[in-house]
């Protein structure tokens, strides 16, 4: 049995046991130590190489970024500074029909801005965002089709926990992914808005129960005191974590620092955290931490197989015998990221995808900046896409019983921001100076 075939028959056994229900961090350590053992003939080559990986793999002091920013996305989170953005931005669009929707992006946006995590915006607004909407006469299927769709936006605008693993993953700077991601980012919430204005004006009734929008002017004008009270503290929040990064003042790691204890003294300040729910706070963000690195380490191991196996060398030259140049490349990697998000999560996909693509993005001398921008807009959009689309089940669990809102309207209500999020797709793949154009 030749190398290539044992690493391929690797990666037909990760999907069935990731489907089956393994833990995925499981079984890329397994598969990898099994996939050396077959290569090599040895199990002690293969416990080394496990060990040497696990050694390797975080002991950069650049991997604090991952908890620092966990940290400051849990602090966020208990200080209501979605719901504030939120209600800054209702103000903002209150005049727009589907202005509520438009808010909701805004408000997601500018959340991204802070968190980097999709999860954690697409629960926060299931419980801010959906029953505003519902308030005032719009389709349940819509309400929570905005915020499922416009949730995304946290694993692109940076700071970006996904930008983050695929920095890891593909040695580039963490720092250039952040500053990729900015317009693309800003291009696809300006997309989402335009497409809910469009759907109120000429589709009323997918967005309204009535097809006819109630006046959402109704409530009082906010006092500009109380709006600079919400707006400022994420201003500030903001500004430290972005502001100095692209300043220069601070490296990214450090950034997630500053930003950590900007958010602490906000939710303090707010009087939103008692010493109970810190250290509950704490507790959680070791809880990721430990499962990102494992994942981390796995995915290390499981690289360095694939690359003793000479797998990507022989899919490339598989490709030039075909005739395949870089787009059919891009394209078949795209196609296969989005048919990955169906069954799997986004940081499963990174892992499971990146060791073996990477190489030939290489040989193709693509830039991997911009790829990874181009690989997280793919990912993302099996955040959306049934049946395991885990924004959907992240809103359906939050809203729990208390709305009539089936798993099925989720997925429907999402269809025209997953369509958005392809044209997005398509235009960033065919224009990467989009991408690049803040690094120059």
């Amino acid at each position: 049995m030749s190398n290539v075939t044992i690493a391929l028959g690797s990666l037909a056994l990760m999907l069935i046991f990731i489907y089956g229900g393994l833990h995925v961090a499981i079984t890329l350590g397994l598969l990898s130590f099994i996939g050396v053992w077959l290569m090599r003939g040895d199990p002690e080559i293969a416990a080394s190489l496990l060990a040497q990986a696990a050694s390797d793999s975080i002991a950069s002091h650049i991997f604090g970024v991952v908890p620092l920013f966990v940290l400051t996305g849990f602090l966020v989170a208990y200080a209501d500074i979605g719901k504030d953005a939120f209600e800054v931005a209702n103000q903002a669009f209150r005049r727009i029909r589907g202005g509520l929707g438009v808010a909701t992006v805004a408000a997601n946006a500018i959340f991204a801005a802070i968190t980097g995590i999709s999860i954690a915006s697409a629960a926060v607004f299931s419980r801010v965002a959906v029953p505003q909407m519902l308030r005032f006469g719009y389709q349940p299927r819509f309400a929570v089709g905005v915020v499922a769709g416009s949730s995304v936006l946290g694993m692109l605008i940076p700071p970006s926990l996904l930008m983050i693993l695929y920095g890891f993953l593909s040695d580039q700077s963490v720092g250039d992914l952040f500053t990729a991601g900015i317009l693309p980012g800003l291009i696809l919430a300006v997309a989402f808005a335009v497409v809910i204005i469009g759907m109120a004006y000429l589709r009323p009734t997918m967005v309204f129960l009535d097809g006819k929008p109630q006046d959402v002017d109704t409530g009082e004008l906010m006092p500009l005191s109380e709006m600079a009270a919400k707006f400022v503290p994420i201003v500030v929040l903001i500004a430290s974590i972005l502001g100095g990064i692209y300043a220069g003042f601070f490296t990214a790691t450090e950034a997630g620092a500053v930003g950590a204890l900007v958010a602490l003294l906000i939710a303090v300040l707010k009087r939103k955290l008692t010493l109970r729910s810190f250290w509950g706070v704490l507790t959680e963000t070791g809880h990721v931490t430990v499962s990102v690195s494992f994942l981390i380490i796995c995915a290390n191991i499981y690289t360095r197989m694939l690359a003793m196996s000479g797998t990507p060398q022989a899919m490339l030259e598989w490709m030039s015998m075909a005739g395949l140049g870089v787009v059919a490349f891009m394209l078949i990697y795209v196609l296969i990221i989005i048919l990955l998000g169906t069954v799997i999560d986004s940081t499963s996909i990174l892992l499971i995808v990146l060791p073996l693509m990477l190489p030939m993005a290489q040989q193709f001398d693509l830039n991997l900046i911009w790829f990874g921008v181009i690989t997280v807009v793919a990912v993302e959009i099996g955040l959306l896409t049934p049946p395991f689309g885990l924004s959907a089940y992240v809103i359906k669990s939050t809203l729990g019983n208390t709305l009539d809102i089936r798993l099925g309207d989720i997925f429907r209500g999402t269809a025209p921001f997953t369509l958005t999020m392809l044209a997005v797709l398509l235009l960033l793949m065919a224009f990467p100076q989009i991408s690049l154009v803040l690094l120059k």
